[in-house]
C-alpha cells in the first residue's frame, strides 16, 4: 500500500543522502483536564506571580503521554525513527488536547538506534553532517503568571521611569527554569548537547506556557563536561552546520529580558509628543536603555562561560501593559573547539531550500450564500 508521510520532497531527498527512506504520518495525542482541586491551586498561586506548578505539571503530563503514543505508533510501523515531530494545544469544550505529530523514518542499516527530533528532515541532515546524531525530541515548559503581588510591587515603580526589576526577575526566572528542564529530559536521555531549540509562548487557563523543543543529540567532539551539562543552541541546521565548518560549537543558548517602565511624568511628555510630528525622545531612549540592558547581561554571561562570540542573536520587544516595555535577546554562545568538523564541503540545495505552501485559500470548510447553497 502507499504510504503517507509528512515529509517534503527536499526533507525525502536529504533523508535518502543519510540512507534513510521516509515512512508513515504518526500521532500521538491526550485530551486533559486541569480539575477542580488543580484549578483551584493553581488560582491561589496565581495570586503570587511566578510559576504555576499545577498548570506546569498539567501541561507536561499532557504532552508527555501524547509524545509516548506517537512514538508507540511509530514502533508499530517499524520505524527507525520519527522526523519533523510538531506539538500543539488545542482547546475543545473547556478541555485541552496535546497533540504531536511526525513522520516515521526507516534506516536502511537495520542496527541504527530509534530516535526521534524536533527539526525537520532538512535540519535533521545538516545536524548529522555536522556531527549531531539524534536521540530524543526534548521540551522544558513553564507556566507562568505576573501576579497580583507583582503587579502591586511593580506599579510602584511604574511611577518613576527605569527597570522594573520585579517584572524582569519574574521573566528572566522563568525562561530560565523552561531551559533547565529541557536540559535534564536531554541529559536523561543520554544526550550532551540540544540543537535546534525553538520556544514559544502560549497562553492557557489564565496564565501563560512557555515551551521550549529541540533535539537530544550526541557529538563525540564535546568535552566530558557536557555529559554533566548538556550545550544548548537556537541555531538552525544550516546555521549549527556553517559554524561547525568554520571549527565552533556551541556552549549554551543565552536569554536576557529587560522590563521597563517610561513613568508617569514621562509617559505625560510623550503623549503631549505624540501630537506633533517628530521623534518622541522619550520612548527613543527607553527602548534603547532596555536593549542595552538586555544585550549587557548577554555579554556578561558569555564572558563567564569563555565564549568567543554570541551568535544569531535575535531582538524582540512588546508593550505588556500599564505603560511597560518588554525587551528580550536571545542567542547562542559558542567557541572554536578541536574535532568539529562537517562531514560533507557543502550543504546540497535541497537542504536549505524552504518548502512553499501551496494550499492558497485562506479559509477552512465552506461558506453559505444567502440562499443556502455552497
Amino acid at each position: 500500500m502507499a504510504k503517507v508521510t509528512g515529509l517534503s520532497g527536499n526533507e525525502i531527498f536529504c533523508l535518502a543522502l543519510k540512507n534513510y527512506s521516509a515512512g508513515e504520518i504518526v500521532v500521538g495525542n491526550s485530551v486533559n483536564s486541569m480539575g477542580f482541586l488543580g484549578g483551584i491551586g493553581a488560582g491561589l498561586k496565581n495570586m503570587l506571580g511566578g510559576e504555576i506548578t499545577q498548570v506546569t505539571a498539567a501541561i507536561h503530563e499532557g504532552r508527555a503521554n501524547a509524545f509516548e503514543r506517537m512514538r508507540k505508533e511509530a514502533a508499530q510501523h517499524g520505524a527507525s525513527g520519527v522526523a519533523g515531530v510538531s506539538s500543539e494545544l488545542r482547546s475543545f469544550s473547556g478541555s485541552t488536547e496535546f497533540l504531536f505529530v511526525g513522520s516515521c523514518v526507516h534506516a536502511r542499516d537495520a542496527s541504527s538506534r530509534f530516535f526521534t527530533t524536533a527539526g525537520d528532515a532538512q535540519e535533521l541532515y545538516c545536524h548529522m553532517d555536522a556531527g549531531y546524531e539524534p536521540i530524543q525530541h526534548a521540551f522544558g515548559n513553564i507556566a507562568y503568571s505576573m501576579g497580583v503581588g507583582g503587579g502591586i510591587m511593580g506599579s510602584l515603580k511604574t511611577l518613576v521611569r527605569g527597570e522594573i526589576s520585579e517584572y524582569s526577575n519574574i521573566f528572566n526566572t522563568t525562561r530560565h527554569k523552561a531551559l533547565e528542564r529541557l536540559v535534564s529530559q536531554a541529559k536523561a536521555d543520554g544526550a550532551n548537547a540540544v540543537v535546534g531549540i525553538r520556544t514559544t509562548i502560549l497562553p492557557w487557563m489564565g496564565t501563560h506556557e512557555m515551551l521550549m523543543a529541540g533535539t537530544a543529540s550526541r557529538h563525540s567532539a564535546l568535552p566530558a563536561s557536557a555529559d554533566g551539562t548538556p550545550v544548548t543552541s537556537d541555531l538552525t541546521g544550516e546555521e549549527l552546520w556553517a559554524m561547525t565548518s568554520l571549527g565552533y560549537a556551541p556552549i549554551k543558548l543565552l536569554m536576557s529580558t529587560s522590563i521597563y517602565s517610561l513613568g508617569v511624568v514621562g509617559g505625560f511628555m510623550a503623549a503631549f509628543k505624540s501630537f506633533t510630528k517628530g521623534e518622541i525622545s522619550d520612548l527613543t531612549t527607553l527602548i534603547h536603555d532596555a536593549r542595552e540592558i538586555a544585550i549587557a547581561r548577554l555579554k556578561d554571561e558569555a564572558d563567564e562561560l569563555g565564549a568567543e562570540e554570541v551568535v544569531g542573536v535575535k531582538t524582540y520587544i512588546a508593550e505588556i501593559g500599564s505603560g511597560l516595555v518588554e525587551f528580550m535577546a536571545i542567542g547562542t554562545a559558542v567557541k572554536k573547539m578541536p574535532g568539529f568538523a562537517v562531514k560533507s564541503a557543502g550543504l546540497p540545495a535541497q537542504a536549505i531550500s524552504r518548502d512553499k505552501d501551496t494550499w492558497m485559500d485562506g479559509d477552512f470548510g465552506f461558506s453559505l450564500d444567502r440562499n443556502g447553497g455552497s
